[in-house]
């Protein structure tokens, strides 16, 4: 499988000049380590921020995007509600996400889905007698897209919560500290994803957060109000899971990088674009820790 064409963002950052007199504040925030974030990933959600299309495309289509919510929940009110068509739906966004949006934010889509599947495995895997069926998610290519990827994100967050929570609550287990080298890491990838080479046309110009903003609204239109609800209220459980792998890497101070707070006061609908922004931050985040703790007992087992 070819490797994407994304320019190499590490060495954008690296090799662009500084200016003390006029410093880039991307720059600035990719060379800071306080939070793990896998280079390549930080680079490229940087470069996507720092990006023209964000600067000019945003501002103008985030206030049409909150428009059209409005005007689609006030049809809601009055159509069918299973009127819904998620095939159409992930049909039009397989074609947007291939032919408008940059190589870039494209990567860091494939990898939210990819990074999310391992963070919910090593939640179930380290902590001991549960055993829930889990349904990962790894694309690798834009075909798959098709088979309602993002509504089934979606649904294996909430099934996973439940599941999990029941088989806790039957069994009376408490989620527990792991110590480190005994964590069961084995799902967590290491070296980088390898996705389909994306395209990088002259159409290819969106950003991640335009795009989203204008995403948004076509969700809510092809998914019933139900199901548009369920997917905005998911991303109010980046603190569930925070907690869960806070208690088992024993470090609260984990919860820092959790942003989409709290999971029984949801948000609007409105500011939904915005929030899934700062969803895929905290996971790429979380799995950067997960990331850091794999190497570093890869290190300490090879040295003995």
């Amino acid at each position: 499988m070819a490797k994407q064409n994304i320019i190499d963002p590490v060495a954008y950052f690296e090799q662009l000049p500084h200016d003390p007199n006029d410093p880039n504040p991307w720059q600035a925030l990719f060379f800071d380590k306080s939070t793990p974030f896998d280079d390549t990933a930080k680079a490229a959600f940087l470069f996507d921020q720092g990006s023209r299309s964000r600067q000019f495309i945003l501002p103008i289509v985030r206030p049409f995007a909150r428009l059209f919510i409005i005007i689609i929940q006030v049809i809601k009110i009055f159509t069918p509600k299973n009127l819904s068509s998620p095939k159409l739906l992930h049909k039009l966004l397989f074609y947007a996400m291939k032919y408008f949006i940059t190589p870039e934010a494209n990567y860091l889509i494939f990898r939210h889905f990819n990074l999310g599947s391992e963070i919910l495995q090593v939640i179930r895997d380290n902590i001991e007698g549960v055993d829930i069926p889990l349904n990962p998610l790894k694309p690798k290519r834009f075909a798959d897209v098709r088979d309602n990827l993002f509504l089934q994100h979606d649904l294996n967050l909430f099934n996973f919560i439940i599941r999990l929570n029941k088989d806790l609550g039957e069994k009376n287990i408490a989620i527990k500290p792991v110590p480190y080298n005994h964590l069961k890491l084995d799902c967590v990838t290491t070296n980088g994803f390898e996705f389909q080479k994306f395209r990088n046309g002259w159409t290819n110009v969106l950003d991640l957060s335009s795009a989203i903003e204008i995403f948004t609204p076509v969700y809510q239109f092809f998914l019933t109000d139900n199901d548009f609800w369920r997917a905005s209220n998911s991303l109010q459980f980046d603190e569930t899971i925070g907690i869960y792998l806070a208690k088992i890497l024993n470090t609260p101070e984990n919860l820092l990088i959790v942003n989409n707070k709290h999971p029984m006061i949801p948000m609007t609908t409105l500011r939904a674009g915005y929030r899934l922004t700062l969803h895929g931050l905290s996971t790429e985040i979380a799995h950067g820790l997960l990331v850091k703790i794999k190497l570093n007992q890869l290190k300490n087992s090879s040295a003995h």
